[in-house]
Order: structure tokens, then C-alpha cells, then sequence
């Protein structure tokens, strides 16, 4: 009970003191005066409280005029900023005001006349709070040859002018040092140099016009305030080992007490070595080719002062020999009959287990089965894959890495043939978990042929193609296991293949596939499709869509099928098996009827749009008949015109079947009007023979009438008929002139004849032979009309002319055969001659025979 008494009134006995002391020093130790005035020159103005209050505190206002004359209209008033809180006609006026914020407030006292205002005087009212008591008050000197420096918190805002002052005392003298509040939080201020064998005790006083405050008595030695500078330190690792180092550091304040803590970066707690008294030590169990971060603080006295600040230090530890394992994969294909393609894979070793930087990977192929001891082929490589072409027998395959140190164990697989006798996993199944993972899961496999040593899980992007196919990815699991969580390079809205093979003694059997994926959604698109009719139905098919467009696996696919008129709703026909070929058989549709078709995709998340529309016509059995018939017919008719005794049968029985008219014969234009006509005006215009002929014994061949060669162009043989005309001078008997010989083709156009053929022609005037044609055009229309397929469209104003001479026929006449088209009619043949129009007549010749 007494020492509970002494410790207070010790503290109260110090502090009271060193008050007392820094009150003679001109400390800041005053009463607080009661009430405040402000005199003026023409009144005063007083406040029944101090001119600083805490917030809540009535505050009593007057002001009081000077013996001034003022007219009887003005008033005194007060006002707190520009707002008038009372006024009264006379020569004073009092008011109470309540302050409830912080800070200062203005009062003033004016006269207001009319509309005028004179300022009296004034006074101002500051509102704060006393301050609070100064909290961990802490002194501190770096190194030891500086000063110490103080510094603690000053608490809450007091809002108006505060003074914090340290009082200092070795236990004989007192030193005090103000410091004006700079910082409204925190306070500092240096002292200074200490003996560093005294023992010093700190208070900080802080104190306004509301009151004071102290704080608790601080007592320190310089030892124990003298906060060292971080030593330099050194690591040096061992050639033989790359797990031990050794520390050197120096430290200028001569420590006798240090720690070190060390962790690798990759890691975020600390290895802590404690209690070191020299300035060496060393470190045993590193981790190889791993960055490290060492640090070290030391203190002057084992159990006294501070610690320095953390020194740093950063270094990479050597390497060492891999010791992992490399997880090697492998897939193999056969290349012909005798040779194979084995493609190996496997996973880099990771920081901990390669041990430094891998250099380079080494592949040996020993084949099996071969007498005597194995020879290994060796290959190097800097990839995590390797593939090579060998004959088709199996191989014990090793894999190791290799960096600065040494080599990693061999990693062995077998590849042995016969794969196809050892059962996959059965009933595989894929389960979508989202956020990028599959969940896997399988049953063994059934009646195993050797005991099985673990599984494999394969899964790649069912979108690669073969040609440019990435390497895939894979996790072994032991045989215990028949499920897995996989999680490595699997995005959302994708396809994947997984593949589960079981391994038996280090040998994959056969595998179990199923698609799967972490997170789907409808597909983007629809697939585009392309009808092809066929007899009673149509076949569809269809391109997969674009992979980016899929968005998870197809579960399926529908066909719709709509009449054109759209009126019932559409047939669906759904696509189960999406891994067969993409096509599909709709049948039996309605020949003659229009069907449009169009598709969908669907994943687990829903049906996708639709694709390309198809519209589709089945052709009816009348089509098809009609074409068939219609073929069969000009078959028919070409075989039986190249025989002359049916084509001379079949003249007759249609020269039976036609109307009367059809058989009429074609007029001989020699007995025609027109010839007369021509014959009776030759007669009139002759002339004397002297104009156009001479004499036998005094011939003179007259000057021959220029005619120029005209050409024109004959229309194409298979559009219309040619009609001949025969030559009076060669034929006299009518008929149509000879087919020409085979192989031989009209020419495209023909000249018209000339007087210089070398024949002698009878001589007319040329008005007469212009007279005469015209009057051979306008009887030429005449004839046409009793012609079967008359020419109507020949441009030409001259009839051609036809030289020659031809066997007359008596048994062929020129039967009318209407009923066969123009194109079997004999395209022309060149021809030349001369025409008189006196007996003109019409060749039969030309038709085909």
C-alpha cells in the first residue's frame, strides 16, 4: 500500500517541479483573465467571458457609446459576421450568444441610420478545446554520433494556438525546449547531444488558454536510444556444394549482438537465425539455382537499445544435378506396313527439380526382342518433344535432362506392339465444373490381361487439325485413382477430346474417348448445308461450323423440312450421332412439290440460329416421261430417214395421213405468169440483131456490161429451208439439184453471178434485166405459197443460180413432207451458172434422203 502512494506523488513531485522551473524559464504558465474588452475611440465593448471558450459556453455581449450626439433615428446594434443579432435606440445595447462551433467568431458593435451603417468597435471570441495529453513519447538517436530526437502524439485538434514544450532532466538540472505546433498530429523535436552515461527523464507539456497537459515521465539512458546503422555484409557459397553458404558482415558501432533472416522470393515467411556474436556464420540446406534474399540487423548491447534497420542482400544459389523425374507421354502411328511414327512428349521438370537451367534432353531408343545385349540410339534436343520414324517393333524409350551439374534419372517407357490386346477404361464420362475445369471420371478396365500400374488422362482442343496438331496435355495418375479434376490449358465455350488409357507396366492399352468442356453456350451459328434431289427424296449435307462459333460441343443437329406455301409447320428430323458423316436421306417427298429446308446446332446450353435456307423440286414422272419420249421420238425419226425403203414407207403412209392440200405438187414456175408475161415482152421490145448481135462473117463482141460480185450473207442451215432453182440451160426436167458430197459445208456467203463466166449469155438492156427481176421477186411470193416451208426472210434481190449437170430421176418426185422439221433438210453447196427465166423450175434433189 505505501509503494502505491510513493510512485504517484513522486511523479506528481517531478512534474510539479519541472513546471515550477520552465515557469521561471518563461514557459508558457498563466491564469486565464476573467472577461474581455475592446475600448474604442467612440464606445467600448465588452464580453463577460475570456476571449477564448470551448464550444456550448453563452457568451453576454454589450456595447456602449461615448458621450457622441447621434440624431433620434439612429439606432446601436450588434452584429456576429454581417448578420445583426440585436439593436435598440439609445446610447447601449446588450445581448446574450451561445457559441456552439469551433473557431474564431467576430462581434461588432455599429450605429445604423437609415440606411447607413458606422462601425463603433468590436471584439472577437475564439472557440477551442484544451489540449489532450501527449502519448508515446519516444527518443531516438541514429547511429552514435548524432543527436536525439523526440517525438510523440499530440491527440485531438484544440482549434486555437497550442504550445508543446519538452522538459529535460538529468536529476539535477532542467532544460526546457518549446516547440511551436507545426504538425496537427504529430510532434518532434530535437535535442541536444546527451552524455551517454547519464540517465535522462523527457516530459512534453502542452498548453493553451483553456488549459495544460502533460505525459507520462519518459526515462532512458543513451544506450538505450541509440538506434544503429545496418552493418555490410558478404555471402560466399562452397564449390562442392551448392546448398551451403557463409555470412561476413562489419559493423562500425562495434554490435556485439546481430540476427539474420533469409527466404527465397518465391516465398513470403522467413528462416530467422538469432543470438550471433561474431561476424561470420554460416547456413546449411539451400535450395540450388534459387534466388534468395539474406538480411541482417544488429544492436550495440545483447539486451539493451534497438535494433538497426534491415540490411539486404540478394543472390542466386549455384546448381546442382536434376533430381526429378521427367512425365513423358507418347503416341505412335503406323507409316506403312514395315516402319512408324513415335512422337514423345513430356513436361519440363520443375524450379525445384531441374536445379538450374536445363541445357539440353537426351532420347535412347533401345529396340526389344533382339538377341543379345540392346544398343541404345541417343539423340539430343533442346524441345520437350521428339519424334522419329523406325521400324514397327517396340522399344524401351529413356528421356533425360541435363543441365551444368548432371543429368536427371531416366525417365523409361515401353512401346511395344500389340496394343490392341490390352482393354481400355470403360465408361468414361466428362462433367462440366466451369471456371476452366472437367471433372473425369472412369471404371476399370474389364478382365485386364497384366495388372495395371496407373492411368493416363489426355485431353486436347477437338478443334487442331492433323497437320498442324500442338502438343497435347496429359496428367498420369496412379491405379488407385479413377478420377481427376483437370484444369491445365481448358478455357470456357470450348471442345475438348479427353482420353483415358490405362497403363500396364508402363505400357498404354487402348483408349476411351469422350468429349467434354468446362462452360458452353447456344452456338453463334448455324451449319450450311447443301441439298442434292434424288428420285422419291433429297439428301442433305453440311459442313461443321466454324470452331469459334460452336462454343462448346455439338450435342446435335435438326433439319427442318417446310412446304413452300409455309402453311403446316415444318417436319423436324433430328441428328443424334454428330461424330458420323455430316449427311442425311429425307425421303419420301412428293415429286412436283417445293420443300424448303434449313438447320440448327445444339449444344448442352441450347439450340444455335439457323443456317442457310434450301429451296427444293422434285421432278414429277410426267417430266421425265415427256423428255424421255420426246428423245426417243427424234431417235426414232433420224434412224428411220437414213433408211431409204422405211423412209419411202413412211412418205407414204404420212402422204395418207396429212389434209389434201399437204399433197398438191409444187407449181413449175416455167408455166408461170410471170414468163409469159416475160416472153410476149421480149417479143415487142427485140430490136434489130445489128444493135445487140453481128454478123457471123463481121462478129465483133460487144463491150461487155460491167456487174459487180455482190456478196451475201446466207442465214445458218438448221434455222430454215433453201430453196433451189434449177437452170433451164442444164435442166429441163424439174427436179432439185444432187446432196453434195459428205463432209462438205455451204460457205457463209455466195457471190452473185458474173458476165464473165465464159458462157455466152443472151443480151438484154439493163433497164429490161432490172424490170424483169423485180417482176422475178413479185412472182417468186406467188410460188411460195404452195411450198411447205417456204423461205420468207432471204435478203438477197437476185435468185442464185445453179450450173451443171445432173442425171434426171424419174421415181423420185417432189413429195411435200411437211411434217418433218426444216433442219433435215441438205445445207447448200456452192454453186455457179447462169439463169434465163424462160423455163425456170424447181429441183426435189436436195431433200434428204
Amino acid at each position: 500500500m505505501l509503494f502505491a502512494w510513493i510512485v504517484p506523488a513522486a511523479i506528481w513531485f517531478l512534474v510539479h517541479f519541472m513546471t515550477e522551473a520552465c515557469s521561471k524559464g518563461n514557459a508558457p504558465a498563466r491564469k486565464l483573465p476573467r472577461g474581455a474588452a475592446e475600448i474604442c475611440d467612440k464606445g467600448n465593448m465588452t464580453a463577460d467571458t475570456a476571449p477564448h471558450v470551448q464550444p456550448g459556453t453563452s457568451v453576454t455581449l454589450s456595447c456602449q457609446l461615448k458621450a457622441l450626439r447621434y440624431a433620434e433615428q439612429c439606432r446601436i446594434a450588434i452584429f456576429f459576421n454581417s448578420s445583426e443579432l440585436i439593436s435598440n435606440y439609445g446610447s447601449s445595447v446588450s445581448t446574450k450568444f451561445l457559441v456552439h462551433t469551433h473557431g474564431k467568431h467576430m462581434f461588432t458593435c455599429k450605429i445604423v441610420c437609415e440606411y447607413k451603417k458606422k462601425l463603433i468597435c468590436g471584439i472577437d471570441i475564439e472557440s477551442g478545446s484544451p489540449p489532450d495529453e501527449p502519448r508515446n513519447v519516444s527518443c531516438i538517436q541514429h547511429g552514435t554520433d548524432s543527436h536525439p530526437t523526440c517525438t510523440w502524439e499530440k491527440g485531438r485538434l484544440t482549434y486555437i494556438n497550442t504550445t508543446y514544450v519538452i522538459q529535460l532532466s538529468n536529476g539535477t538540472d532542467v532544460f526546457c525546449v518549446s516547440e511551436e505546433s507545426l504538425n496537427k498530429k504529430f510532434g518532434s523535436l530535437a535535442l541536444s547531444k546527451l552524455n551517454f552515461d547519464s540517465t535522462y527523464t523527457v516530459v512534453v507539456a502542452a498548453s493553451n488558454e483553456l488549459g495544460s497537459a502533460f505525459s507520462q515521465p519518459l526515462v532512458f539512458m543513451l544506450i538505450d536510444i541509440v538506434k544503429p546503422h545496418p552493418p555490410n555484409f558478404l555471402v560466399e557459397f562452397e564449390n562442392s556444394s551448392a546448398t551451403n553458404c557463409t555470412f561476413f558482415w562489419h559493423d562500425k558501432a562495434q554490435a556485439q549482438h546481430c540476427r539474420l533472416r533469409y527466404r527465397p522470393l518465391a516465398r513470403h515467411t522467413w528462416s530467422t537465425v538469432e543470438s550471433l556474436n561474431s561476424e561470420k556464420c554460416s547456413l546449411y540446406g539451400l535450395e540450388p539455382h534459387t534466388a534468395y534474399e539474406f538480411q541482417v540487423s544488429c544492436k550495440i548491447h545483447p539486451e539493451r537499445g534497438l535494433w538497426s534497420n534491415w540490411r539486404t542482400y540478394r543472390t542466386w544459389t549455384p546448381e546442382a544435378a536434376p533430381t526429378g523425374l521427367l512425365d513423358v507421354w507418347y503416341r505412335q502411328q503406323d507409316v506403312g506396313s514395315q516402319q512408324q511414327n513415335i512422337s514423345l512428349f513430356w513436361k519440363a521438370l520443375s524450379d525445384s527439380e531441374a536445379r538450374g537451367r536445363i541445357l539440353r534432353y537426351t532420347v535412347t531408343f533401345e529396340a526389344l526382342g533382339q538377341r543379345g545385349p540392346p544398343a541404345g540410339e541417343a539423340h539430343l534436343t533442346t524441345q520437350t518433344s521428339y519424334a522419329r520414324v523406325t521400324p514397327r517393333v517396340g522399344y524401351k524409350i529413356t528421356v533425360t535432362a541435363e543441365n551444368s551439374r548432371g543429368r536427371s534419372p531416366p525417365a523409361a517407357i515401353v512401346t511395344e506392339l500389340g496394343a490392341q490386346d490390352l482393354p481400355p477404361p470403360q465408361k468414361v464420362s466428362a462433367v462440366a465444373m466451369g471456371n476452366g475445369s472437367i471433372f473425369v471420371s472412369w471404371k476399370p478396365p474389364a478382365r485386364p490381361t497384366a495388372s495395371i500400374s496407373g492411368y493416363v488422362v489426355e485431353w486436347a482442343d477437338s478443334r487442331r487439325t492433323t497437320r498442324l496438331e500442338p502438343q497435347p496435355a496429359w496428367v498420369k495418375l496412379p491405379a488407385s485413382d479413377l478420377s481427376t479434376v483437370i484444369a491445365e490449358h481448358i478455357k470456357d465455350n470450348v471442345c475438348y477430346q479427353i482420353s483415358v488409357f490405362a497403363l500396364y507396366r508402363d505400357r498404354a492399352g487402348q483408349a476411351a474417348s469422350v468429349r467434354g468442356y468446362s462452360r458452353a453456350e447456344a452456338p453463334s451459328a448455324g451449319p450450311q448445308m447443301c441439298t442434292t434431289p434424288r428420285a422419291n427424296g433429297v439428301l442433305v449435307s453440311w459442313e461443321a461450323i466454324p470452331a469459334h462459333q460452336q462454343r462448346g460441343c455439338i450435342t446435335g443437329y435438326r433439319i427442318y423440312l417446310q412446304k413452300k406455301d409455309g402453311e403446316a409447320a415444318p417436319d423436324v428430323y433430328a441428328v443424334s450421332n454428330v461424330t458420323a458423316e455430316r449427311s442425311m436421306y429425307i425421303a419420301p417427298l412428293r415429286p412436283g412439290e417445293h420443300y424448303a429446308l434449313w438447320m440448327t446446332a445444339s449444344t448442352a446450353a441450347g439450340e444455335g440460329p439457323w443456317g442457310n435456307r434450301e429451296l427444293v423440286r422434285l421432278e414429277s414422272a410426267g417430266d421425265w416421261m415427256t423428255v424421255v419420249l420426246t428423245c426417243s421420238f427424234f431417235i426414232f425419226s433420224a434412224c428411220v430417214c437414213s433408211v431409204p425403203p422405211a423412209r419411202k414407207a413412211l412418205r407414204l403412209l404420212l402422204s395418207a395421213l396429212v389434209p389434201q392440200w399437204q399433197s398438191k405438187a409444187i407449181p413449175d414456175p416455167a408455166n408461170a405468169t410471170w414468163v409469159k408475161n416475160y416472153l410476149s415482152m421480149k417479143a415487142e421490145l427485140s430490136l434489130p440483131s445489128s444493135l445487140f448481135l453481128h454478123s457471123a462473117g463481121s462478129f465483133e463482141e460487144p463491150k461487155p456490161t460491167e456487174v459487180e460480185e455482190t456478196f451475201v450473207k446466207a442465214d445458218p442451215p438448221a434455222l430454215r429451208d433453201k430453196l433451189l432453182f434449177g437452170s433451164v440451160g442444164s435442166r429441163g426436167n424439174g427436179q432439185w439439184p444432187p446432196e453434195s458430197g459428205s463432209g462438205q459445208e455451204e460457205p457463209e456467203y455466195k457471190a452473185l453471178p458474173s458476165t464473165t463466166d465464159g458462157e455466152v449469155y443472151e443480151q438484154q438492156l439493163p433497164d429490161l434485166y432490172k424490170r424483169i427481176v423485180e417482176e422475178v421477186m413479185e412472182h417468186t411470193q406467188t410460188v411460195s405459197e404452195y411450198i411447205a416451208n417456204p423461205v420468207t426472210d432471204r435478203a438477197a434481190p437476185y435468185l442464185p443460180l445453179v450450173t451443171g449437170t445432173t442425171e434426171d430421176h424419174p421415181e423420185l418426185e417432189c413429195d411435200p413432207l411437211s411434217v418433218f422439221p426444216t433442219t433435215f433438210l441438205t445445207p447448200l453447196l456452192p454453186y455457179e451458172g447462169n439463169l434465163t427465166l424462160d423455163t425456170v423450175k424447181i429441183n426435189c434433189g436436195s431433200f434428204t434422203r
